[in-house]
């Protein structure tokens, strides 16, 4: 059973890692996309929140600037 829960807060921290990096690279197409700066926004939040703390022991400040480096390489 605890593999369900560990697997299922492994998918949501992906998809936030997921939403994160694809409204990075729109923004630096469209820097002023009120949705795109509103998706960044939340997964930022959450990267910092307790719930994200709870869910893993990977420091959220260090995974953001991760998939923010992946977001905006030339091969991404």
């Amino acid at each position: 059973m605890q593999e369900n829960y560990q697997d299922l807060a492994n998918a949501i921290i992906e998809q936030a890692a997921k939403d994160y990096i694809k409204a990075v690279r729109f923004l630096l197409k469209h820097p002023k996309n009120p949705d795109a700066m509103y998706t960044k926004r939340e997964c930022e939040r959450f990267f910092n929140s307790e719930w994200y703390k709870t869910l893993t022991p990977i420091d959220g400040r260090w995974l953001r600037l991760r998939l923010k480096e992946e977001a905006c390489s030339i091969d991404g």
